[in-house]
């Protein structure tokens, strides 16, 4: 601070003697250079740091630490309920139960050779592969004509009604309507009847190939609300100049679709088919509710396979395949955002 001090004193000094900056002196070598207070001014000056630097500097500063602030609950929560039990469970997949016994891939071996489980995994795969782009769909096809009409809010509201119900309410319609002596047959048979194209009707819907489409349209019924929500978000989201000019433009109804909005739905797009992939590993309470821990093996998915297991206590097993679907499930979404960004 003392030589700052210093070297304005020398600066004002050479200014009343009118040789700092508006005159230039020579150094030894005999070359004209810029006087001393002129090359203090400079180094001053370059030195200075603009103000509303800094301000923006302070500001960046503040609002990095509120966002760590506000990410740190929820980042504690993952790690704690999350993180550090699938870490567990990873330790667990290459042990035994009881002993605790390193046996390296053993456990994962023994489960890719269990029937059950290649069975289950089989299912779930078809039952993703099948209801996600009907949902997809579906949903899609309901909220373009919903978007066109003015009480668009309160049918979003009728569209969420399904996931408000409880499961065992749920589970008691679709016995009602697939049993043996269910509605569904009972329609059939009277609708036989009047047409005399064939007779009484028994079929157990449940207990045959036809469980597996049961739990598909279980599955769609209950998750196409939020699907045509956000189908609604996205749609209503798209600026209506766009669509008038194209329509001026003499652009058809199909080419607005499929110029306009369907392109400015890709993140609509992203969102659905992540939440409908994860929501696809969610249907065990349906289907265990209404056909037990054993039911027809179209219908056994990987949910009533861990419930056993864990039954049984083949916790080794469980860990093995615990780890396996994370894996899957985290390699198949870090696919997905690699898609989403390459499009984009």
């Amino acid at each position: 601070m003392r030589k700052l001090i210093d070297l304005k004193k020398g600066l004002r000094l050479e200014d009343e003697l009118g040789f700092g900056e508006g005159l230039a002196v020579e150094d030894d070598d005999g070359d004209r250079v810029p006087g001393p207070g002129k090359m203090l001014k400079n180094m001053l000056a370059k030195r200075r740091v603009p103000v509303k630097n800094q301000r923006s500097s302070v500001k960046k500063r503040k609002d990095t630490r509120a966002f760590f602030l506000f990410i740190a609950p929820s980042l504690l929560g993952v790690l704690v309920f999350v993180l550090l039990p699938f870490l567990d469970v990873f330790g667990r997949s290459f042990r035994t139960v009881v002993t605790s016994k390193f046996v390296g891939f053993q456990n994962y071996a023994t489960i890719f050779a269990n029937q059950a489980f290649r069975l289950a995994v089989r299912n779930t795969v078809r039952f993703t592969l099948v209801c996600i782009p009907l949902l997809v769909v579906i949903g899609l096809m309901i909220a373009l004509p919903v978007s066109k009409l003015k009480s668009a809010g309160t049918i979003k509201s009728l569209y969420l009604f399904p996931m408000a119900m409880p499961t065992a309410t749920i589970v008691i319609v679709w016995k009602m309507v697939f049993y043996k002596q269910g509605f569904l047959n009972l329609a059939l048979t009277r609708l036989g009847e009047l047409t005399g194209l064939w007779g009484e009707i028994h079929t157990d819907y449940l207990g045959t190939e036809a469980a597996f489409w049961v739990l598909v349209f279980s599955y769609i019924w209950k998750n196409a609300g939020y699907t045509i929500v956000l189908w609604l978000a996205g749609i209503l989201g798209i600026p209506n100049e766009l669509l008038e000019a194209a329509r001026v433009d003499g652009a058809t109804e199909r080419q607005c679709f499929f110029r306009i909005i369907l392109p400015n739905l890709k993140g609509s797009l992203y969102t659905i088919v992540i939440l409908s992939f994860l929501n696809s590993f969610k249907i065990y309470r349906e289907a265990y509710l209404v056909a037990g821990a054993y039911p027809q093996q179209d219908m056994y998915l990987l949910q009533h396979l861990f419930n056993n297991w864990f039954v049984n206590l083949d916790f080794d097993k469980m860990a093995a395949a615990a780890v396996c679907v994370g894996g899957f499930l985290f390699v198949v979404i870090m696919l997905l955002q690699r898609m989403w960004d390459n499009k984009t």
